[in-house]
């Protein structure tokens, strides 16, 4: 038994659910969460079994992107472990910032997650190292992307290059659509410097898949494979948001699939990482598209899903303080990581309005009633406290996780789990996991 202490950055479900993970190991005491949200503070409970945290935790007042207080803040209080959530202060170059404090924080520096931060870099990098994605084309200038639009035939995707929350991917279903959409991105700006630069990408046809990994700088162990929801409304139907439920394992994905892609993909990035003088250290998020010609990476994120996140961690069996810590000691091959053999499925509760405008400060109610629930837990995204109450504080809210001997189970827990929470205009989706096994 050790008492370590933990810092976790970020304020959204994933970061919650991080933070709860590390609460279960016994070689943590403390956790903070910087700035954290109504969720992530709890008492020590080190008589704590199955899904409750052991240590305690409580949020600090810091932004992600107050790198300098950040520093100031783990050196002060002995911080053994920074483990950053989001994507934003990664690509801003915390873990650089860190390190050169002599820190020790789990995440790729600023140069290797530009996997994620430059769509464009990531794509000139597939192409280095042979790794399997559509066909792409990156413009600096609007007049030659159009022009591009007019002499190809097949249907198109219109990123914007830079980190836009999300939102930068626009699915296009013919050629007045591309141009529509890459006005939207060079012209009219709507996702900033994001839009300086756009990649038209191939539009691949599918079931998409998420394959997070662990990674070392020379070793990649995959996380048990997840699918995630990313349509506001069932059947797949509005708007793309950042994902209203997620469920893990993914039924339909064998174990062989996973090993294909551990060879084609995840290998070969962390090698051509390596190759580059950037070994990459942290979590890998390859999203693929599972095409008839096999699986081909859409994108790569270089941090923790969200809401995967929240239907993976469940069932990690193993401590999870001592698989980053294996991660940041070059040791990854020399641990077995241990899974429960059931399954988690996460319900996304989203304000009214949502993906859109939508108010705060709505009251929260029926949190008590799931409170200590068997294999149930409720981790918060876009909360905060008022008044002694837990109000609305996001456009994604709560994300409602069971576990269960399959998926069915693990459904039917965290519906029952969502119906006994309310706030005003709460939308969710009611079809999560349904059609499983045909994909998505």
């Amino acid at each position: 038994m050790t008492n370590k202490k933990v810092l976790v950055i970020g304020s959204g479900g994933r970061e919650h659910t991080l933070a709860w993970a590390l609460a279960r190991s016994p070689q943590v005491g403390q956790i903070y969460v910087a700035p954290g949200n109504a969720g992530t503070v709890w008492p020590a409970n080190p008589a704590a079994t199955g899904l409750q945290p052991r240590a305690a935790c409580e949020n600090v007042p810091l932004g992600v992107d107050e790198l300098p207080a950040l520093v100031e803040f783990a050196q002060q209080w002995g911080i053994d472990l920074t483990v950053v959530g989001p994507e934003a202060p990664l690509a801003a170059g915390l873990v650089d910032t860190f390190r050169a404090a002599r820190l020790t924080v789990f995440g790729p520096v600023q140069e290797v997650a530009r996997l994620e931060s430059s769509k464009a870099f990531a794509k000139d990098f597939m192409r280095r190292h042979g790794i399997p994605t559509g066909d792409y084309a990156v413009f600096e200038a609007v007049e030659p992307a159009r022009a591009y639009l007019e002499q190809i035939e097949h249907p198109v995707v219109i990123k914007a290059d830079g980190l836009a929350a999300g939102k930068g991917v626009l699915i296009c279903d013919d050629r007045a659509q591309a141009q529509a959409a890459l006005d939207t991105v060079m012209v009219r700006r709507a996702f900033g410097r994001a839009g300086d630069r756009v990649v038209i990408e191939e539009r691949l046809a599918g079931p998409e898949i998420s394959i997070l990994a662990w990674c070392d700088g020379r070793t990649v162990q995959p996380i048990i494979p997840a699918r995630d929801h990313k349509r506001i409304f069932d059947d797949d139907q509005g708007p793309n948001t950042g994902g209203m439920g997620a469920y893990a394992p993914a039924p339909d994905i064998e174990p062989d699939f996973i090993a294909a892609v551990q060879r084609t993909v995840l290998q070969p990035t962390i090698d051509g990482m390596a190759a580059e003088g950037r070994p990459y250290t942290g979590i890998l998020y390859a999203g693929l598209m599972l095409t008839t010609a096999g699986p081909k990476v859409l994108e790569f994120n270089c941090r923790f899903g969200d809401p995967e996140t929240q239907a993976v961690l469940p069932l990690l069996a193993s401590d999870i303080y001592e698989i980053f810590m294996a991660c940041l000691e070059g040791r990854l091959d020399q641990i077995e990581i241990e899974w429960r053999p059931d399954a988690c499925a996460s319900i996304v509760m989203a304000s009214p309005g949502y993906p859109d405008d939508y108010p705060k400060g709505l009251v929260i109610s029926g949190l008590d009633a799931v409170s200590g629930v068997e294999d149930l837990v409720v981790f918060h995204a876009g909360t905060a406290g008022k008044d002694g109450q837990v109000v609305t504080a996001g456009g994604r809210v709560l994300a409602v996780s069971a576990v269960g001997g399959d998926l069915a189970a693990a459904l039917a827990r965290a519906y029952d789990g969502v119906e006994r929470i309310s706030f005003e205009g709460a939308q969710y989706r009611r079809d999560i996991g349904r059609g499983y096994s045909r994909g998505f």
